[in-house]
């Protein structure tokens, strides 16, 4: 089995690093001014990868935060993926080019999948597919918007398109610490053919010990950001317990 992946988040509001509730561009909460020197402190904490999202970006179609990513790729060695208003090639071709490992196209999976389809056809294992669902029906535009689109029918939508992986995001968990929504996300894991990522609402070692678990062998990792910000999640912990039980398949 491949190893679970935690990628810390940062998400990027006006250049520093919050963290929102639920989408909420109101109920941010700062956590650092400095996402270069964060995304330094995650590295040396020992993470695999890097999780980022320009929230400015979702909300206006275009990236906003780029001279923080610049930052961040400049500081640290770290595979990074990022999500946040890739809505056509010239934004995926300018992330990449930066250095950005792998970039989440979200909004534009729903409205112009032919764009998706090329962009994994022009650089296969870079471009991800970000699902993010209320209640069931996927959410669009930094999550203002519903649309009549469930999870699992987008996920299939790509599933022969060469994309890499799927991040899925409970946003009704997202930023309030009320645990991942397992059955959810392996729902849509066990409906598509592409690594699905765990987001939204993950609170403490318990969720990384059911990430641990036979079933979560499907997933590919989860993503991780107020826990580790307010201290409800020892980083340390979490990686030695995913490394201890890694060890014992081995």
């Amino acid at each position: 089995m491949a190893p679970v992946i935690l990628f810390p988040a940062i998400d990027l509001k006006e250049g520093r690093c919050v963290r929102l509730v639920q989408g909420d561009m109101a109920q941010a909460t700062v956590f650092n001014d400095d996402p270069a020197a964060q995304a330094a402190e995650f590295e040396a904490q020992g993470f695999a990868w890097l999780h980022l999202v320009d929230l400015d970006g979702a909300f206006a179609g275009r990236p906003v935060n780029g001279d923080a990513v610049r930052a961040i790729l400049s500081r640290v060695s770290l595979p990074v993926q990022l999500g946040g208003g890739i809505r056509d090639m010239r934004t995926v071709e300018g992330w990449l080019g930066l250095g950005v490992r792998r970039v989440i196209i979200g909004t534009a999976a729903v409205r112009d999948p032919d764009f998706v389809r090329e962009a994994a056809r022009r650089f296969p294992g870079r471009i991800a597919v970000g699902i993010d669902a209320r209640d069931g029906r996927v959410a669009v535009e930094g999550w203002a918007r519903l649309s009549e689109m469930s999870a699992e029918d987008l996920g299939r939508r790509f599933e022969d398109a060469g994309v890499a992986a799927i991040v899925y995001t409970d946003i009704a968990r997202d930023g309030v610490l009320k645990g991942l929504n397992i059955e959810a996300t392996l729902g849509l894991a066990r409906a598509v053919g592409i690594p699905v990522i765990a987001s939204g609402g993950l609170a403490s070692i318990d969720d990384v010990r059911r990430l641990l678990e036979p079933d979560c062998a499907v997933l590919e990792g989860a993503i991780t950001g107020r826990a580790l910000y307010d201290g409800r999640l020892d980083p340390r912990e979490a990686l030695a317990l995913i490394r201890a039980v890694e060890d014992a398949r081995a």
